[in-house]
This record gives C-alpha cells, sequence and structure tokens, in this order.
C-alpha cells in the first residue's frame, strides 16, 4: 500500500514538472509593471519641504504623460505614472521607492529629484537592475555604467557648469572679488569645486564663500558676504534662498554682479519673489527655451509648450524653468520608450537610453543635443550664458561645451 501511495505521488510530481516545463517562458518585459495595455514608471519628487520649488518638475512629467496616454500612449501601451513625495529626505525617498517596486510594481524609475535621495536608492534598484533613469540632478555620480549599469543622468552635472561661470567671471570681471553662498550638500559642493577649478591659479579671487542648509535664514550670511567686499556674488543654492539673496542684497544696497545656478534660474520661482527689478543683469546658464523670452514666441516648440500648459497643467507657471525641464525630460523617455519597440525588458530600455545619437528635445536651444553610448551615461553635455533683462532670459554668446573636463573615472 505504501509503494502505491508513493508511485502515485511520484506521478503526480512528474506530471507537475513536465506541465511546468511544456509552459512558455515568461517574458521578460511582463516581470513588472509592463503589460499588453500599460507601463508603470516610478518617481520620487519633494513635492513638500525646503525644496518643494522644484516640484513642478514632476507635475510637468505628469501632465507630459497625461498627454501621451490621450494620443494613444506608446507602442499601444498608456503610461502609468506613480510619483511620490519625500520631502527631500533620502530615508523617505527609500521608503517610496521600496514602495513603488515592491508594491506597485513599477517597470522603472524616471527623473527623481535631488542627489541624496537618488545616491540613497541607488544601490536598491541597481541590485535590482530596475533602471534609475535621467536622474534629475546634475551629479556626477549617474555616470558610472560599469559600477552602475542601471543608472544614468540627464542634465549637465554641476561640476561643469561651476566651470562655465569661472570662465564667464575670468573673461568679464578679471581680478574682481568673489563672494560664493552655496548649499551645504553634495549639489553645492560640485559646483564650488568646478568654479574653483576654473578659475585655476586665480581661485584666490574668491575672498568669502558660506555654506548654508536650504531652511536656513541668510540675512545675516548675504551681509558678510558684502562686507568682503565682492564685487561678485555666486549664488549657489535653491530658489528660495536665492530669492532672498537677492533681495538681501538690493536691501543693503550691495549690487555685485550677481551669477545664479541653472537649478535657482526660475522667474516663477526665484527671481519674481526677489523682486524683477532686484535681478535685472542676472547671469546664469540654460539649455532650454524661456517661454517668456520674446525671441520664441513664434517659435513652434514653445506654442507647443503653451497649448500643453492649458490644456493639461493649467495650474503652472508657463514661465516656470522646472516644468519646462520636466517636460523636455519626459519627452526623452518617451523617445527611448519609442526606440524599444515591443521589446520593453528592462534591459532594452537602458540598452536604448545608451543609444541615443543626436536626438535634440524641440525645447532645447538650437545646438543643443542629446548624445549618450554604453559608456557616456551624460546625456546633456552643452549650456548656454543667460542674461535676465526684467522680463525674459536673453541668450550671451554661442553654445558652450559643458563637458571639456574629463568623465568621471569609472572604477
Amino acid at each position: 500500500m505504501l509503494m502505491q501511495i508513493i508511485t502515485k505521488a511520484a506521478t503526480a510530481l512528474y506530471l507537475v514538472v513536465a506541465m511546468l516545463a511544456l509552459a512558455p517562458a515568461a517574458q521578460p518585459a511582463r516581470a513588472a509593471g509592463v503589460t499588453d495595455t500599460e507601463i508603470r514608471i516610478g518617481n520620487i519628487m519633494p513635492y513638500t519641504g525646503p525644496l518643494a520649488a522644484f516640484a513642478s518638475i514632476g507635475r510637468a512629467e505628469a501632465a507630459y504623460f497625461d498627454m501621451i496616454n490621450e494620443r494613444g500612449g506608446i507602442n499601444g501601451r498608456k503610461i502609468k505614472f506613480i510619483s511620490r513625495d519625500d520631502s527631500s529626505n533620502p530615508r523617505t525617498a527609500v521608503e517610496q521607492t521600496h514602495e513603488l517596486v515592491e508594491q506597485e510594481r513599477v517597470h522603472l524609475m524616471f527623473g527623481s529629484f535631488g542627489t541624496p535621495s537618488n545616491l540613497a536608492t541607488r544601490s536598491y534598484l541597481n541590485e535590482r537592475s530596475i533602471p534609475q533613469l535621467f536622474v534629475a540632478s546634475g551629479d556626477e555620480e549617474w555616470a558610472h555604467p560599469k559600477r552602475f549599469p542601471w543608472t544614468m543622468g540627464w542634465q549637465p552635472t554641476f561640476r561643469s557648469e561651476g566651470r562655465i561661470y569661472a570662465n564667464y567671471i575670468q573673461a568679464a570681471y578679471p581680478s574682481r572679488k568673489i563672494a560664493v553662498l552655496w548649499q551645504n550638500d553634495q549639489f553645492g559642493r560640485d559646483l564650488f569645486r568646478g568654479l574653483q577649478e576654473g578659475l585655476g591659479f586665480t581661485a584666490n579671487m574668491i575672498v568669502a564663500d558660506i555654506a548654508i542648509d536650504a531652511d536656513m535664514s541668510i540675512d545675516t550670511q548675504v551681509e558678510i558676504l558684502k562686507n568682503s567686499g565682492a564685487e561678485v556674488l555666486v549664488l549657489n543654492c535653491a530658489p528660495p534662498i536665492s530669492a532672498r539673496a537677492i533681495r538681501r542684497s538690493a536691501e543693503l544696497g550691495w549690487h555685485p554682479q550677481l551669477v545664479l545656478v541653472n537649478a535657482a534660474a526660475s522667474i516663477a520661482n526665484a527671481l519674481r519673489p526677489a523682486g524683477l527689478q532686484n535681478s535685472v543683469g542676472v547671469i546664469s546658464t540654460s539649455f532650454l527655451k524661456d517661454a517668456g523670452d520674446a525671441t520664441w514666441k513664434e517659435d513652434a516648440a514653445i506654442r507647443d509648450w503653451l497649448t500643453f500648459m492649458d490644456k493639461y497643467y493649467p495650474d503652472g507657471d508657463k514661465e516656470d524653468s522646472n516644468a519646462i525641464f520636466g517636460y523636455a525630460a519626459a519627452a526623452t523617455l518617451a523617445q527611448v520608450l519609442i526606440q524599444c519597440g515591443d521589446d520593453l525588458s528592462r534591459e532594452n530600455i537602458m540598452r536604448q537610453a545608451a543609444s541615443l545619437k543626436g536626438y535634440q528635445s524641440p525645447i532645447a536651444f538650437p545646438g543643443i543635443a542629446i548624445n549618450t553610448g554604453p559608456t557616456d551615461f551624460q546625456p546633456i553635455k552643452q549650456m548656454r550664458l543667460v542674461q535676465f533683462d526684467g522680463n525674459s532670459w536673453q541668450p550671451i554668446g554661442d553654445v558652450i561645451e559643458s563637458a571639456f573636463a574629463a568623465r568621471p573615472s569609472d572604477k
């Protein structure tokens, strides 16, 4: 009797194994957030907290995917964009990313904001072979294809941006004393480092620099910088702090040449709160068109942008550079997914992200194109100097190759 039971059990087990062997193999693209009708994409954004001024990046991205979905999606699939708030807290970013991957089953992470939050989640995502695409941060850490093959940045690096400002200051304001107000985090340190490198042997013209936290009151710090005798003030901090610094400088009767980092060069979130009259002459960089610039009034891409904002993001500010950033980044991801065709495996998504050749977003400045490769995870390497005239940003000179420094070593 026992032998009959064992024989029947063995036969049943054999049949189960045989059925499994005959079953079709699971498709890689179906392993997580991809079906025949949907692609699930995760995102982390500071909708609250000290860096909430950047939240319009995520809102514009969500609106862009709404537009894509209304037009039928990509390759027949709608985009399910799931964006979570981390209040710029890396611990919260980790928790939210785990939930997006393990509960929401997103297929990839896209456009998450900030260096600390993305550094905190990078290893987790790479260990699970989940794309961490087009990180919204200019840190050089997103360009290590050997060590972190699932992570890629998007914008020019902060360090190279700092070098651009150094070259400008050397050319336009030689021998002028320089003061720097910089944010005490990876973003602030990287750009300050690039500024010092670019100044080279003239870096001793930096007569004062003060590191501040993102939520600090900076009135006293601006007074200290004024008393240094500096004639050039580099504001290397988030939009709200930059706005307060510009306004406070004017209140003190101090009018140095202001240099404002690209991340804070938002008319809506920095210059308008600072007072447009106080912001005239501010120098910054850009790689995207400004909807408020009369130069682009008849530009087809700007007309499309204005129509998009009216229909899909009516509560947004059409002149908000952060919203334009999100719109352009989302368009880049859409291009990658289009190139994937029906092979939406995570491996092919990264392969296509690393195969962008001369892709130019219509909203980017002419001459600024996206190029990537298997060993080149820095999509945008060019910027243009701009100056605020009281109404809009006006281009200065030609497009500048911001990657004249060697790429970070990938060891």
